[in-house]
């Protein structure tokens, strides 16, 4: 959402990526004494970003489905502003993600995303089995791989790392 000082494309990480020789066409250029950051794949244009708030401020729901979640939109900062809870987080992973971003973006960057939401949805069914566990588990570190080759590696933290494991842990504990 291009959101200032919240975003992990900035400056500091095209630099990143140009000192270490990783993705060409997202490196700074310097003109005259300032640097031009190219825009990414995954950069929405101001328009778009109106467009997904506007999905989401126009967006209800079953009862007891999620909180509010139109509540935590500013549209007119094209902002998600605080307060959403954890289950809403779920839901919007798991639910909005795919309709919220999908016609903004490329194919190679909404393809992990939905990977990713469907991977989600599947964990956290009231019924797993082992087979759709083991391809879970399979799965996931290709959607991982995908993921990196879109975004900034300055996007990734241990949270995202921890997915890896999520598969496995459902398989020994069972659903959550």
């Amino acid at each position: 959402m291009n959101t200032p000082k919240k975003t992990k494309d900035d400056l500091k990480s095209c630099l990143e990526l140009a000192q270490l020789g990783f993705r060409k066409s997202l490196h700074p250029k310097k003109v005259v004494h300032k640097y031009e950051i190219p825009k990414a794949s995954f950069t929405l244009s101001l328009s778009e970003r109106k467009d997904v708030c506007k999905f989401l401020a126009d967006l209800k729901v079953p009862d007891g489905y999620s909180s509010n979640i139109r509540r935590c939109v500013n549209a007119n900062e094209t902002k998600i502003i605080g307060s959403l809870k954890s289950h809403d987080y779920y839901v919007f992973i798991q639910d909005l993600l795919a309709p919220a971003f999908c016609e903004k973006l490329d194919k190679d960057v909404c393809e992990p995303l939905v990977e990713l939401s469907v991977f989600f949805k599947q964990l956290c069914s009231k019924e797993l089995k082992i087979e759709v566990l083991e391809r879970l588990k399979k799965n996931i570190a290709v959607t991982l791989s995908k993921l990196e080759h879109v975004f900034v590696p300055s996007s990734f933290d241990i949270m995202v790392c921890v997915t890896i494991h999520l598969a496995t842990e459902a398989n020994l504990v069972r659903p959550v």
